[in-house]
């Protein structure tokens, strides 16, 4: 049996890799891990996965010396907008290597960004139509967005230029609106982004009925830190919050799919705090022109009033007044039919009084008297009958002239 050792074996891999991989080869793989050293150097882990089962079918150690990292990097991300990291599908041109003792890799020379972006609009769109698909690429854009955005909960770094800049903008507005801020403090950029925004709007749920709207905002840095926004997970969470979401995330390219699914998207946190502070001044407007139809209303109602009030009491005068005359002709009607029926009455009781004068002067002493008639009397009664004397009685009768006695001789009955 012959045999060769460990060092001559890994010597034929070594020649053998050289004559057969003796250029630069392109080949296509995934991100695992990627890490930078202080010298400059990238050390990287290369995947493959199968398609259907994301089971690992091949998995080798890939190297960017940092003469070759420091123009590769800023190319890349410069071109796809993207920061060169793990989770990415890219397609490098590699010298393959063996070392007897550091084993198998990769020498990455050369990285090509089309492919990488083909990658990630392919990614970007199957996400896209998958949130499509679960019916909740709208849901948020339905919600109502409050007339008074005012408690506002914050997706932001603490440190970030954009976090300052929103909250500056609503402090010194003009316009004094109260806004009632609390900052959930969360990663915006990196590999941990994504969670930790999660877990902020998480935390927003627990205390949600204290707030009206949701900010998420960024601000202030590369727009190669952009990745994590374009995450099924955290579009999945935002396209369900049950308040709205406004993002400010700071950029100028496409918009990610955060924008696509939140309630409102702007490009900067400055315009996320306009938008807030337009919203207060749309409302204060539509209030203030309430208010004038309200007094104009009232204004109108009041005049209204008074000439119904006026007319009325001109109606109720002119009513009077044909009243007051009718009624002073009716009183004069009826003092005139008064006086009329007075000097009736007077008449005839004046008729009455004649007539009873001339019948108590027909019937008077002197009437009789003048008429030759005379009156006998006995101690001064009248005698009206022969029975009323004897023989012997004094009597005195009188004429129209004058009076005599006399004695009553024999009574003649």
């Amino acid at each position: 049996m012959t045999s060769i050792s460990l060092s001559e074996l890994t010597d034929q891999i070594q020649q053998t890799i050289r004559l057969t991989y003796n250029s630069p080869v392109w080949i296509r793989a995934e991100i695992s891990e990627l890490r930078e050293n202080p010298g400059g150097h990238c050390y990287l882990e290369l995947i493959e996965k199968d398609s259907n089962s994301d089971v690992i079918l091949a998995k080798t150690k890939a190297t960017v010396w940092a003469n070759t990292y420091r123009m590769l990097k800023p190319y890349f991300e410069s071109s796809t907008g993207q920061s060169l990291r793990s989770g990415l599908n890219v397609l490098v041109s590699v010298n393959v290597e063996f070392h007897g003792v550091y084993g198998f890799s990769l020498n990455i020379r050369d990285i090509d960004p089309t492919f990488t972006i083909g990658e990630m609009a392919a990614r970007r769109l199957k996400i896209i139509r998958q949130l499509e698909a679960d019916g909740i690429m709208e849901m948020n854009r339905q919600l109502t967005l409050p007339e008074l955005p005012q408690r506002i909960a914050i997706i932001s770094s603490p440190t970030a230029a954009g976090y300052g800049d929103f909250f500056d903008q609503l402090k010194n507005d003009p316009s004094h609106f109260a806004f009632y801020i609390k900052l959930f403090p969360a990663i915006m950029q990196g590999e941990q982004a994504e969670s930790s925004i999660i877990t902020a709007l998480e935390k927003i749920y627990e205390n949600i009925d204290l707030f009206d709207v949701v900010v998420v905002i960024r601000g202030g840095g590369a727009t190669t830190d952009l990745a994590c926004f374009d995450s099924y997970d955290l579009a999945l969470n935002c396209a369900q919050f049950p308040l709205p979401i406004i993002a400010g995330i700071g950029h100028q390219r496409d918009i990610s799919i955060l924008d696509m699914v939140a309630h409102t998207s702007l490009k900067t946190p400055t315009a996320v705090a306009e938008f807030l502070i337009s919203s207060l001044q749309e409302t204060e407007n539509n209030l203030l022109e309430i208010v004038s139809n309200i007094q104009y209303l009232i204004q109108n109602s009041i005049e209204a009033q008074t000439r119904f009030l006026i007319q009325t009491q001109m109606r109720i005068k002119q009513t009077l007044r044909s009243w007051v005359v009718q009624k002073t002709h009716l009183l004069n009607n009826q003092k005139n039919r008064l006086h009329t029926s007075i000097r009736m009455q007077l008449l005839k009781q004046n008729n009455k009084l004649l007539l009873l004068e001339k019948n108590i002067e027909t019937h008077s002493p002197s009437f009789l008297l003048k008429h030759g008639y005379t009156i006998t009397t006995r101690n001064g009664i009248r005698i009206t009958s022969v029975k009323q004397v004897k023989s012997g009685d004094k009597i005195r009768t009188f004429a129209v002239d004058g009076d005599f006695e006399s004695e009553v001789m024999t009574p003649n009955p």
